[in-house]
């Protein structure tokens, strides 16, 4: 099953980390990823830019509209994402466990993910 793993945190804190804080976090957070990484189990890994730097397109009203800025405003916003293969919510867990450790302050959400290809009714 594949499970995304959601990452949290406040970007006004994130963002201010000096390049060392950065360097060590990254680091950390690379160490964390190694057993899934040589397992096969990591997939895709994004890190977010900014939600200053987002586009939301608001389709609850008519015509839809295009407005900048982040989908919601919330204490904590998504700054990335993990693609991992498991065989159970656990093992998801116990990657975002690792990575809690790794990683100072805000949240992990594990959700499984259906994977749509495009051009087939398939999942």
């Amino acid at each position: 099953m594949l499970y995304a793993v959601l990452c949290y945190n406040s970007e006004e804190t994130v963002f201010s980390w000096s390049k060392a804080e950065e360097e060590i976090v990254m680091t950390r957070l690379m160490a964390a990823q190694e057993t899934m990484a040589k397992a096969g189990k990591l997939g895709p890994v994004a890190r977010l830019m900014p939600t200053t730097t987002a586009t939301t397109l608001r389709k609850d009203r008519e015509p839809p509209v295009v407005v900048d800025g982040p989908f919601a405003e919330t204490k904590e916003q998504l700054l990335g994402f993990y693609v991992v293969d498991c065989a159970s919510l656990e093992e998801a867990l116990d990657f975002a466990r690792e990575l809690g450790k790794a990683n100072p302050g805000g949240a992990y959400e594990v959700r499984p993910l259906a994977v749509f290809r495009p051009g087939t009714l398939a999942q």
